[in-house]
Formats: C-alpha cells, sequence, structure tokens
C-alpha cells in the first residue's frame, strides 16, 4: 500500500477517467452482510440501480460510499468486493480491455439513470469494474472512517499487467525500485490512485490475484477484534506499516479487504466530500 487517496472531484466533479470511484460487493445473504458492515462501519442502506438484481448503496451520514447486491442462489462465484474505475466511455474502454487480452464479463449495460458499468478481469484473472458516470459519480465522501481509502491489485508479477491497465486507463507508472518488493504505483495527474503488489507464490491459490480494498478506520485493532464479533475473520493481524497500520480481514461470506488508519488521518486530516 502507498498513499491513500483523497477526493477525486469536490463540488460534484465527476471522477478523472482511471481513478476508482466505486466498490461493490455481490453476496449472497444480503440482510446478513448490511448487518455485518453497518455494525462494522456505521453504514446505513438505501435500493440502488436494479438491473443485475436486488442491489442496495451504503451511506455514511446520507453519502454514498459503497454498493452491495444479491446474486442469483445459482451463481457460485466469489464473493469479493470490487473496485470500479471511472471512465469517459465504457464502450471504448471495454474494447480496450479486449484488445490488451482482458476478458469482458458483463457489460457494457446501463445501470437505469445512474450511468454506464462493466465488469472485467485482466490477462491475469484479477476482476474489476468499469463505471461511466451519469446521474451517479460514485462515492461521495472518502478520508474519514467507513469510506474507501484505496485499492490495491495483489498478483504474482506486477511488470504482468501493469502495462494492460496503462493501457486501459491511462495511468502513469511509478516503480519502487527494491529489490525486495515488487510495487508499482499508479497515478492520475501525478495523483497516486492504485497500487499493483506483485506477491509471487505469496499469492493465495485458492483466490488468484485480485483486487483488495482498504477501508479507513479509527482504530485497526479494535476494528479486527468487531470483525470477529460480526462473524467474519482476521486473516492478517494488525501490522505496522509506513503508512499507518493495517489489518487484512474477511466478512462471513469469505470476502477479503483490509482496515487501516492512514498516516494521513494520524496526521489529523480532515475527510473530504464530492458534492
Amino acid at each position: 500500500m502507498t498513499e491513500a487517496r483523497g477526493s477525486a472531484g469536490l463540488n460534484g466533479a465527476v471522477y478523472a477517467p482511471g481513478t476508482p470511484c466505486w466498490v461493490s460487493l455481490m453476496v449472497h445473504g444480503m440482510a446478513t452482510t448490511q448487518e455485518f458492515y453497518g455494525a462494522l462501519f456505521g453504514w446505513e442502506f438505501q435500493p440502488g440501480p436494479q438491473q443485475l438484481g436486488p442491489y442496495v448503496r451504503a451511506l455514511l451520514d446520507g453519502r454514498q460510499v459503497a454498493g452491495i447486491g444479491q446474486l442469483p442462489p445459482d451463481r457460485h462465484l466469489p464473493i469479493a468486493w470490487t473496485p470500479y474505475f471511472a471512465s469517459a466511455d465504457a464502450d471504448r474502454t471495454a474494447e480496450t480491455v479486449r484488445h490488451c487480452g482482458g476478458t469482458v464479463g458483463v457489460g457494457p449495460l446501463d445501470a437505469g439513470e445512474a450511468g454506464r458499468l462493466v465488469i472485467a478481469s485482466d490477462p491475469a484473472g484479477a476482476v474489476f469494474g468499469i463505471w461511466q458516470a451519469v446521474e451517479h459519480l460514485g462515492a461521495d465522501i472518502t478520508g474519514v472512517p467507513g469510506t474507501p481509502a484505496w485499492d490495491e491489485l495483489l498478483t504474482v508479477d506486477s511488470s504482468l499487467v501493469a502495462k494492460f491497465y496503462e493501457t486501459a486507463f491511462g495511468y502513469e507508472e511509478e516503480p519502487v525500485v527494491s529489490a525486495d518488493l515488487d510495487y508499482v504505483t499508479l497515478r492520475i495527474g501525478g495523483r497516486p490512485v492504485a497500487g499493483i503488489h506483485g506477491v509471487g507464490s505469496a499469492l493465495p491459490r485458492d483466490r488468484g490475484p485480485h483486487w483488495l480494498t482498504y477501508f479507513e478506520v479509527t482504530d485497526p485493532d479494535e476494528a479486527a477484534d468487531r470483525v470477529i464479533e460480526l462473524g467474519g475473520h482476521v486473516l492478517e493481524p494488525v501490522h505496522d506499516t509506513p503508512h499507518g497500520p493495517v489489518a487484512t480481514v474477511a466478512d462471513p461470506e469469505g470476502a477479503k479487504f483490509a482496515v487501516v488508519r492512514t498516516e494521513h488521518r494520524a496526521a489529523g486530516g480532515d475527510g473530504r466530500t464530492v458534492g
């Protein structure tokens, strides 16, 4: 993980193309999942677009931060948080994904009046979304507890997929120069927006390459304990990083995510809102 991203746009501005603008989770148990995240992050919920089935948007103090949808009973897909990257033209981005060796699994399709979406995977198999905003710009608030702080791709080797993301979304790459760390920070307009972490054989075989969403919390130790109390699991206990303490956890259905208190907030930074 590197620097946590701040708000991508203020006063209702659309997120810059390539910027993570939304995270969404598809589960079998909608009610129990809402109870878990509501208790953990203080989220409340309201109905969202139903094009792919039952779907709710999570709210924090009335501002949208994430989405949770219902998987059909016969679909046994991995339960995972999926980041959506902003695009000015989802159809064109989907074509680029295909041209660069990725796969388009869903869409492009309209999500009512909210926008246009695509669900795709990179050449190594990591799933991500593409979002072309119309009425729904994405997350309304960042930088406070209960909001996404960072998205990081865990893959075998960053060099195998970094060029794919650069071509698909126009990122500037900033590799870490180190014999011990395979990490590339993805930037838009010079600002860090996401990361690619090559972990080699440490990649869990049961998951394969995947995107990991970090959520801001006040105290990662307390959050990890709360995850267990609510029926989830701690996959990697709290450990210090240059950017703040982090724990990797999973919800009761197995969706993996991380909780972090970023250096930005430890220094007293304020949350900023979009819209």
